[in-house]
Order: structure tokens, then C-alpha cells, then sequence
């Protein structure tokens, strides 16, 4: 009984559970736990305890394992760099990284464009003067027109000036293919970009971070310029205005531009850009500061420009056949226009802000234009107290910004008939006054002659009102402003005339 089971022991045989080759002794390895899910993936049916392996086929078992562990220490460190993920999100990451096998590269009903490196994937036009499209320009393009641009593809400069696809490049891509073949790290990049921008979005609509999230009309209608003038005004604030943690100094122009636009309270910019109401604050601040700084005195004021600048180009032929005699007088249109305020609690101030014509309190900056509607400078603002009179004396007497340096005799003064108690000091000072003529005591209708000059006067200083009208078309002008910005009133005014004479 002994030998016969000694026997059947001897004859018993292990075979390989992956080749099924008889393995001897010393040729004989069994299987872990690792091996036996990878196994159970390879053969069909479980794998027990018992079963062996031959030692070919636990070098291949062993090695795939050990590149299987490679990929997913290579994307733990991916996901490790682009976001600070917590313990239990990792853990839960790292548990369906050993339980998922994805393959190398995977095909998506995506459509995507050719992938070509010597020609242009847009106008197919052969190179060598071709740049490769960065990652982020690529995502971009996948956000706004759904169609994926394949790593490596190269186009020329002029679609691509300053690293950014142009309008008519963005409405010249098409897709090339229905499908898009993608690997691992071209998904994981793509994931953590629309990561980035939802996180620094929030998921609101207004984004200004990056150039192609909002078209050219939608800047239009937000900042009251166009993408081209955002970023041309841009270049006066770039290197001025820090980055913070919460805004970039992109954001923090288009919040200034937003607010002079929109006429939006703070409350409600924090709510649409997801940014903090004291980071919106600090913003505008900083924003108005440099702009009066670097972009103000290069586009409004008496000093920005010459004479014969303003006689040549800013001066209408109709204007200079009726006001401008010889051609080198200086032809100006001069108005007021009223910002409504709250009431003061400093009374003194209080007294000096109303308005008896209003019934409300104001203060009144004085607009100097030339007959095209250009911005020339922006004087004041001063209290209501003040009729447009009193204001041009104290202009001329305490000359400011120099204006008595840059005009000279005979230059032409359109004004109206809230000007007519300074007329005297106008003639004194060798200027020239056009305003409406007044019926004379008894008179019940204008002689001939004073009637067609009020309206030469008249078709001349439309410009004036057109311009007071563009001012408030920023509604941060056309609402009551809180007594704390009465100090700034002069700069938001000046910043948004110097937008409209250079940008406009």
C-alpha cells in the first residue's frame, strides 16, 4: 500500500499554468498574488495556490508587471505636479490605476485636423517657415471649436502671431478626420487644462485669462473695446500691475474696463469673476493709478498734442470754412456735463454739491473737444456751485495744464450762451467767442444776421454734446456714484476719453 502510493507521487507531473510545458524541479516557481491577476487576465478561468510557473514565463509575468508599475508612477507624478491632490483622492487614484489596463493609445470619435510637420494644417501651404502649436493654444481650439489638434502640428507665422491664432485662422480650421487618436499623456494633459480652467473660472461665463474664451463682440459689449484694443491697452499696464494669487493682470483690466462699461457694483463683479469684493477694489485702484500714469498723458491734455496736429487732422473743413479764417487758428468746442453724486455728510460740501437746476447733488467736469469730437483735455470736475462761466475763468486765470502756452490770438472758442459772463475775458486774452446770439431787449425775433449765426454756431458745437453722450455711455457715469469716488471722478473721465481718442 506504501509503495504503490510512493509511486503515484513520483508520477505526478506540474505543469506551466501559462505554457503548459511539464516543469521539473529546479525549472518549477509558484505564483503570488500579482501574478496570478495578471494570469487570470491572460488565461481563461481562475488560477489557484497550487498551480506553477516554468522560469520563462515568470521573466514575461515579472516584467510586465514591472512596466505596468513604471506607467503608473509616471502618471502619479503627472497628476502629483499639476494638482494638489489629498490623501484619500490619491488613494482612491492609485486604487483604480492597479485596476484599470489601459492601452498605449486609444481612438476617439473626435474630429481632428491633418498632423502634418511639413506644411501648414491650416492652408496646407509647405514650409520652412512654420511654428509648432503650443498645448494650450491646441486645448483652446478644442474648447471653441471642438475640433483636437494633434501634438507636433506645425503652421505658419501669420496664424499664429505672438503664439495666439488669429480670428480668420480660428474660422479656417477644419477637421481632417472623424477620429482622433490620443495617448495617455496627450488625455492627461488635456484634462488637467480643462481642470485649470474650471478651477480659475469657477464655471462663470466671463474669463479673461485666456484670449479665446470670449469672442471679439462679447469683449465689445464687457469692456467697451475690441480684443485687439484690450490688448493694445494692455501693454500700458503689463510689468505696472502685479499678479496675485486670485487675479492676473489681464483680469485685473478687464474688472477696471467691466466696471467703467457696466457700471456694475463690486458685489456683483465678485459674483461674476469669482474673485474676492476687496480683490476687486484693489484692482480698479491699482488699474486707475497706472493707466494715469503711462496712458493718460500720452492721449488727453493740453501737452499730448500740438496745435498743428490738432489744426490738420482734428479740425473739420466745415469748421474752418466758417471759424477759421486764415487755417491756423485753433477752432475748440467747450461744454460741461453733470455726474451725479450721493449726498454728502460733510455739509459744507454738501451745500456746494447741489444742484438748484437739478434738484439733486453734482459735480461738473468741463470737456474741451476740437469740431471732429476729439478728446483734447478734460478739465476739473468742479461742484455745482459753479455755472460753465466761472469754471472757464478759473481755467484761464489759474491756467491749467498750460492752456494759456498752447493757444494763441484769434483761436476760436465755440461756446454756448452759459458762457456769456466770461466772453470778456475771453476778448481780453485776444481769443475769438462763438456763441448763440440772445434777442435784444423789445425784440420778439432775431435779426437776419444773429439768427444764422446761432446756427453756424449751432451745426459747429454738436460735437460737444455727441461727445458728453460717449462719456456716458460708460454707465459707471451714467449711475450715482458714492461719495468715496468724487476724488477719482477727474481720472476714470480722463482714462476714458484717452480710450476713446486712441483706441476708438
Amino acid at each position: 500500500m506504501g509503495k504503490e502510493l510512493f509511486k503515484h507521487m513520483r508520477k505526478r507531473e506540474y505543469p506551466c499554468v501559462c505554457c503548459k510545458k511539464r516543469t521539473n524541479q529546479r525549472d518549477r516557481r509558484t505564483v503570488t498574488a500579482a501574478q496570478r491577476l495578471v494570469l487570470q487576465k491572460w488565461t481563461v478561468g481562475d488560477v489557484s495556490e497550487d498551480e506553477v510557473l516554468c522560469s520563462l514565463c515568470r521573466v514575461k509575468v515579472h516584467s510586465h508587471l514591472k512596466r505596468r508599475k513604471s506607467e503608473q508612477q509616471n502618471l502619479e507624478h503627472e497628476l502629483r505636479d499639476t494638482a494638489p491632490f489629498s490623501p484619500p483622492e490619491r488613494k482612491q487614484i492609485n486604487a483604480r490605476n492597479a485596476a484599470i489596463h489601459s492601452p498605449p493609445s486609444v481612438t476617439l470619435t473626435v474630429p481632428s485636423t491633418s498632423s502634418s510637420h511639413s506644411s501648414c494644417f491650416i492652408c496646407r501651404k509647405p514650409g520652412p517657415k512654420l511654428v509648432v502649436v503650443s498645448s494650450n493654444e491646441r486645448h483652446s481650439v478644442f474648447l471653441q471649436q471642438g475640433v483636437l489638434i494633434p501634438p507636433g502640428s506645425r503652421c505658419c507665422t501669420r496664424h499664429l502671431p505672438n503664439g495666439r491664432f488669429t480670428e480668420e485662422a480660428l474660422e479656417k480650421i477644419s477637421s481632417f478626420s472623424e477620429t482622433s487618436t490620443l495617448n495617455r499623456t496627450s488625455i492627461v494633459d488635456m484634462l488637467m487644462y480643462l481642470r485649470e480652467i474650471a478651477l480659475l473660472n469657477g464655471g462663470k461665463r466671463i474669463y479673461f485669462d485666456d484670449p479665446n474664451a470670449l469672442s471679439d463682440q462679447e469683449y465689445v459689449n464687457l469692456t467697451g473695446i475690441n480684443k485687439v484694443s484690450f490688448d493694445d491697452l494692455l501693454s500700458a499696464v503689463d510689468g505696472k500691475v502685479k499678479n496675485t494669487s486670485t487675479r492676473s493682470v489681464r483680469t485685473s483690466l478687464g474688472i477696471f474696463l467691466l466696471k467703467m462699461r457696466c457700471g456694475l457694483s463690486n458685489e456683483m463683479l465678485s459674483t461674476l469673476l469669482n474673485v474676492s469684493k476687496s480683490s476687486i477694489r484693489r484692482a480698479i485702484s491699482v488699474v486707475r493709478r497706472t493707466l494715469m500714469e503711462t496712458f493718460v498723458p500720452n492721449n488727453v491734455g493740453f501737452q499730448h498734442i500740438s496745435r498743428e496736429d490738432v489744426i490738420n487732422k482734428h479740425t473739420r473743413p466745415l469748421a474752418k470754412s466758417l471759424f477759421g479764417g486764415t487755417g491756423t487758428q485753433a477752432i475748440l468746442v467747450l461744454d460741461g456735463t453733470y455726474i451725479y453724486i450721493q449726498k454728502s455728510m460733510n455739509f459744507a460740501f454738501q451745500r456746494k454739491s447741489y444742484s438748484m437746476h437739478k434738484g439733486r447733488p453734482l459735480v461738473k467736469p468741463m470737456i474741451v473737444v476740437t469740431t471732429s469730437g476729439y478728446y483734447l483735455s478734460v478739465l476739473g470736475p468742479y461742484v455745482a456751485k459753479n455755472n460753465d462761466a466761472a469754471i472757464l475763468s478759473h481755467i484761464m486765470k489759474t491756467n491749467k495744464e498750460d492752456v494759456l502756452k498752447w493757444i494763441e490770438e484769434r483761436d476760436v472758442f465755440d461756446v454756448d450762451r452759459g458762457f456769456r459772463d466770461s466772453l470778456t475775458l475771453l476778448e481780453d486774452l485776444g481769443l475769438v467767442s462763438a456763441m448763440p446770439a440772445f434777442m435784444k431787449k423789445g425784440e420778439k425775433q432775431m435779426s437776419t444776421a444773429d439768427a444764422n449765426t446761432s446756427r453756424l454756431v449751432t451745426k459747429i458745437r454738436w460735437v460737444v454734446e455727441s461727445a458728453n453722450a460717449r462719456i456716458k455711455r460708460w454707465k459707471f457715469f451714467d449711475r450715482v456714484l458714492p461719495s468715496s469716488q468724487v476724488p477719482f471722478i477727474s481720472d476714470f473721465i480722463k482714462i476714458v476719453c484717452g480710450i476713446s481718442n486712441k483706441l476708438h
